[in-house]
C-alpha cells in the first residue's frame, strides 16, 4: 500500500509538471485520465535512460579498475592506484543502488494498473486544481517572506501535493514531509531540496497541535 502511494505521488509531481499551472482551470477525469498517461510513459522512459547510463557508467568503471591495475604493475606509487580503485568502487556502490531502485520499477508498473492508484492520482491532481488559490496562498505564508511562484516548477509541485496530503487526505504530517523530501531528492536541486525542507518544517508546525 505505501508504495501505492508513494507512486502515485511520484506520478501525480509528472503529471503535474506537463500541466500549466499558470491558469485556474477545472479538469475532468478523461483529461487527467491521458496526463496520467502520459506522465507513466515519461517515468518508464526516464527509467530506460537511467539504465542505459548506469551501463555506461558501469562498463566506465570496470575500465578504471583495468588502468588501476595495470599501473600497478609498472608504476612504484600504489596510492594513486589505491584512490582509483577506491572511485571506482564507490561509483559502482551507487550505480548499484541506483540500478536496485530501478529493478523495482517493473513490479510498480504493474501495480499503476490497480484503479486505486489512478483513482489517487486522480483525487491529488483534482485537489490541487481545484483548491490552487488556497493551497498557494497557504504555503506562501509558510514561506517566511518568499512567494511560491519564485521557485521552480517541480518545487512548487512538491509543495502542493504536501499540503494536499495535509489538508485534504488526511496524511500523518510526518509522513507526507518524508515523502515529498523523498520527492526532493529525486527530481529537485541541493537548494530545492533545503527550501523544501524549511518549508515542510514550518507548515508541519502549523498543523501541529
Amino acid at each position: 500500500m505505501n508504495n501505492n502511494r508513494s507512486l502515485a505521488r511520484e506520478l501525480s509531481l509528472i503529471s503535474l509538471g506537463l500541466l500549466n499551472d499558470e491558469v485556474d482551470f477545472k479538469l475532468n477525469k478523461f483529461q487527467i485520465e491521458e496526463i496520467f498517461e502520459s506522465a507513466l510513459d515519461s517515468l518508464i522512459n526516464h527509467c530506460r535512460d537511467e539504465l542505459d547510463n548506469c551501463e555506461s557508467d558501469l562498463e566506465d568503471a570496470a575500465q578504471k579498475i583495468l588502468e588501476s591495475e595495470l599501473q600497478e604493475g609498472v608504476d612504484s606509487s600504489f596510492s594513486n592506484v589505491r584512490d582509483e580503485l577506491k572511485n571506482s568502487l564507490k561509483k559502482m556502490e551507487t550505480l548499484m543502488n541506483t540500478l536496485s531502485e530501478i529493478l523495482d520499477f517493473p513490479k510498480l508498473i504493474v501495480s499503476s494498473g490497480q484503479i486505486d492508484i489512478r483513482e489517487d492520482v486522480n483525487h491529488r491532481i483534482s485537489n490541487i486544481f481545484n483548491n490552487l488559490g488556497t493551497i498557494d496562498s497557504d504555503i506562501d505564508h509558510a514561506m517566511d517572506g518568499w512567494r511560491l511562484r519564485r521557485l521552480p516548477r517541480i518545487d512548487r509541485d512538491i509543495l502542493r501535493l504536501a499540503y494536499v496530503d495535509i489538508n485534504f487526505l488526511n496524511t500523518p504530517v510526518a509522513v507526507a514531509c518524508d515523502e515529498a523530501v523523498n520527492l526532493a531528492n529525486k527530481y529537485s536541486d541541493i537548494q530545492g531540496r533545503k527550501f523544501i525542507n524549511g518549508v515542510l518544517r514550518r507548515l508541519q508546525k502549523v498543523k501541529s497541535p
